[in-house]
């Protein structure tokens, strides 16, 4: 049987996050592709959880796949530096790393106290910086890896109130392109995803008329969903995307058109 394009089936994925809205989509689109997946979250039960779900969602080819469920809490430098050896461990290597847990807490600049700023900062910026280097060990050794980090739309337009989520964000691409230049000849590519407003747990909260003007800033009209975020994981994870390296993928919509 001819393999399809982008076909994962083989490779070992790491996705921080995972039991969350856009984690979860992210770790589906993987296992479908015949991804084997490690997914981390600080929430125990919710990973087991999911990781059962997971199941369901791995090619019928496949149904031999185990995905593991390694809880971690993000905002402990400890924690973090044991996560991609647990994965290792776990899955026998690591091929794909998923940097996509994050939290906001969001103030005016005048407002915003120091453990908002010093939160959002470790957990978003400093956490994927540990994770991205543990990595990067094992995937020079095997010659072969894909980094892909979430990062958002107001990392590139900046948003009022979210000075320390937008410094990460930001943070987050400059460092995906410095180690995306230090890895280029291992055949390891490094990337973001930028993602718009995508409906999740956290936007079904809104009232229809902070919905509506929220789709009137978009061309398409309406929010993204967790696959659309997963679907170009998938790609940028796979062999045929080998030579993008230093990028961003900006998926949202029309709403901001990056050059």
């Amino acid at each position: 049987m001819e393999p399809h394009m982008f076909d994962l089936t083989g490779m070992n994925a790491l996705v921080t996050g995972g039991s969350g809205g856009i984690g979860s989509a992210i770790a589906r689109s993987l296992a479908q592709q015949g991804a084997r997946i490690a997914v981390s979250g600080s929430n125990a039960e919710k990973l087991r959880v999911f990781r059962d779900e997971l199941d369901e969602h791995t090619p019928q080819h496949l149904q031999q796949v185990d995905h593991v469920a390694i809880a971690c809490d993000l905002s402990k430098a400890e924690e973090v530096e044991k996560l991609v050896p647990a994965a290792v461990d776990t899955l026998g290597s690591l091929d794909v790393l998923i940097n996509n847990a994050g939290i906001t807490r969001d103030n005016l600049a005048l407002r915003m106290k120091d453990e908002e700023w010093d939160a959002v900062i470790r957990i978003n910026l400093e956490a994927a910086f540990r994770l991205m280097r543990a990595a990067a060990r094992p995937m020079m050794k095997a010659r072969f890896g894909r980094i892909i980090t979430i990062t958002s739309v107001v990392g590139a337009t900046g948003n009022p109130g979210q000075m320390n989520y937008a410094a990460a964000k930001g943070g987050l691409t400059a460092m995906s392109k410095s180690l995306a230049q230090e890895l280029a000849t291992r055949n390891i590519t490094v990337n973001c995803v930028a993602p718009g407003f995508i409906r999740t747990a956290m936007t079904e909260v809104l009232g229809e008329d902070q919905k509506a003007a929220l789709n009137a800033r978009i061309p398409m009209g309406r929010m993204g969903e967790g696959e659309d975020i997963g679907a170009a994981c998938a790609y940028l994870a796979s062999r045929e995307a080998g030579y993008v390296t230093g990028q961003t993928l900006h998926v949202n919509g029309g709403m901001a058109m990056m050059s």
